[in-house]
């Protein structure tokens, strides 16, 4: 077997700094909720107002950093927001050192971060289009993809032992630090990046606000894509608080079994990131793309089903070794789609309109689902959202749109291992 391709030095970098911010996040999970619960004796309404006003709020604050970032260089943009990440994150261990934390300054850091996130996003999924070659694009989201899901695998993990050592506020400290170490390493990437020509008017005009939406409203393929990415995000993740009320309620599993139950499961995306590449170059991109979008629609619902006991953990990490193992392998052929059926001029635009939306809607839905589980119980609020999201399957677009326009990216079929 040949040796694993190299994107080159420059994608190393960037890889290396994804990993630091990646694992660091992940160290410092749920980080903010309980700094609110244990430090400041936040109640069940702020923690849920922390956590809806950083989606929506940072989300709204982003909305005007798209077409601003879309015509400057991308690579300062992303250490600027590595930067602005840092410094909002370590204010919080700064200020508890001082005696000076209270709950506005945290939802003030989380809106700041929740902003530095989405634009930071859409930056680098510009930048990577102009980092690797368009055959490498597939083989490069899929070595992202299998970090992220390392990550989420070990990072919570550690992060919970480190909370309970050395407490939230210093796992805070730990993701600031990352974040530094991210903003080192993508300077260190180097080369020259050329500043993005701008066609029509110098200046902001408020069209470009809305011009993401409007290039993925009106295009054939992304539109479908982006309705079936959105509910399907949306719907899972609507449905993590009633399964946490029934889990560790209802059902009486201890945290750690919660925490195992979810953790272990990861193992599945990080095998899907590195089967898509092969997947694709032996069935084709569409094919994949359909089939494996398909698939994770059909494991929501045997949530709904756990019982107690050793029984109910292990249907769980069952359903979520699929459900995970399916989206390993769609998330990095559709972001590779998305990147080839977007003009370099419009990418960024593109990437914020699409990860706003995906923001608001998981808060919007997950409210929605914490009302229902309220009124109905959890089992229900969860069997519901596996029925919806059964229906997600037929939002995919049927025809290949890139195929059809000679856009098909060839893959060779000795696709070295992610």
């Amino acid at each position: 077997m040949r040796a694993r391709r190299s994107l080159g030095r420059r994608f190393g970098w960037l890889w290396a700094s994804y990993a630091v911010s990646a694992f660091g996040t992940r160290l410092a999970f749920d980080a903010f909720p309980l700094i609110a619960i244990l430090v400041l004796d936040a109640g069940p309404a702020e923690v849920s107002a922390l956590a809806a006003a950083g989606l929506v709020v940072g989300a709204a604050v982003a909305v005007p950093l798209g077409p601003w970032v879309e015509f400057r260089r991308k690579r300062p943009v992303m250490i600027s927001m590595d930067l602005v990440r840092f410094a909002a994150l370590l204010s919080v261990p700064a200020a508890y050192a001082l005696g000076r934390l209270g709950f506005a300054h945290l939802l003030v850091v989380s809106v700041v971060v929740a902003a530095a996130d989405l634009t930071f996003v859409a930056a680098s999924g510009a930048f990577l289009k102009t980092l690797v070659r368009r055959e490498d694009l597939l083989v490069a989201n899929g070595r992202l993809e299998s970090t992220t899901w390392t990550a989420t695998m070990l990072g919570p993990p550690l992060g919970g032992a480190a909370i309970g050592l050395f407490g939230p506020v210093t796992t805070m400290a730990a993701d600031a630090v990352s974040y530094l170490l991210s903003a080192l390493g993508i300077r260190a990437i180097g080369g020259t990046e050329p500043r993005p020509a701008r066609t029509g008017a110098p200046r902001l005009r408020a069209g470009d606000l809305l011009d993401g939406w409007r290039h993925i409203l009106a295009h054939p393929a992304l539109r479908p894509l982006f309705l079936n990415t959105v509910l399907v995000n949306g719907l899972i993740m609507a449905t993590s608080p009633p399964l946490a009320v029934l889990m560790l309620g209802d059902l009486g599993f201890a945290p750690w079994q919660y925490g195992l139950a979810f953790a272990v499961p990861c193992a599945g995306g990080l095998i899907g990131a590195r089967l898509a590449p092969r997947l694709v170059a032996r069935f084709g991109r569409h094919r994949v793309m359909l089939t494996a979008g398909a698939l994770r629609a059909c494991w929501l619902l045997g949530l709904a089903f756990v019982g107690p006991g050793t029984a109910g953990l292990v249907l769980v990490m069952v359903v979520e070794l699929g459900l995970i193992t399916c989206m390993g392998v769609f998330n990095p052929v559709f972001a590779t789609y998305r990147l080839d059926q977007t003009a370099p001029d419009r990418i960024v635009r593109t990437l914020s309109a699409w990860s706003i939306t995906s923001k608001i809607t998981i808060a919007v839905m997950t409210a929605l689902w914490g009302l229902l589980a309220a009124l109905t119980g959890p089992r229900t609020a969860i069997a519901a959202a596996g029925l919806l999201i059964l229906a997600t399957p037929l939002l995919l677009p049927r025809r290949d749109h890139a195929a059809r326009h000679g856009q098909e990216p060839r893959v060779p079929p000795d696709v070295p291992r992610t």
